[in-house]
């Protein structure tokens, strides 16, 4: 008789179990996190952090960072941009930098070679906060997105 009682006792447990998990909900709360601030990400060895176009996209609904273009020629830009400063005269364009070597700056070029270049200096000019757009335009639009011309 305690075997047909525990074998009770247990398909009891397991349909209880079944209901309540039938009747959970999914709550966009629950599922998704708040995007991460790309800013708070990992540094790569050169000491910037490098994003993908989504984390891009999420970042530019809350932006609280300064974007620049460093592709030469210009051959377009995202929405949002801040400044146009060839990735080649970083040095020489600092007063269009902000002063404030921990500010967050964003950069991006057309493929992500120029940019790439971009944030190591700067990250070897002191600043600290620097993300790099992999893949920049070009990913920009393989994602299905369009450039602004000017």
């Amino acid at each position: 008789m305690p075997i047909k009682r525990f074998i009770w006792l247990a398909l009891l447990a397991l349909t209880m179990l079944l209901i309540a998990a039938c009747g959970a909900t999914n709550t966009p709360a629950a599922s998704q996190s708040a995007p991460a601030d790309v800013f708070s990400l990992p540094k790569n060895a050169q000491g910037y952090v490098d994003i993908s176009v989504d984390q891009l996209k999420s970042a530019l609904a809350h932006k609280d960072f300064t974007m620049i273009n460093v592709h030469i020629p210009y051959e377009g830009e995202l929405p949002q941009t801040d400044a146009f400063i060839p990735y080649n005269e970083i040095e020489a364009n600092m007063s269009q930098l902000p002063a404030d070597k921990n500010a967050r700056i964003l950069l991006y070029c057309r493929s992500g070679r120029m940019s790439d270049e971009a944030a190591g200096n700067l990250v070897k000019l002191g600043y600290t906060n620097i993300v790099e757009v992999d893949g920049g335009m070009q990913a920009w639009q393989a994602a299905g997105d369009e450039l602004i011309t000017k």
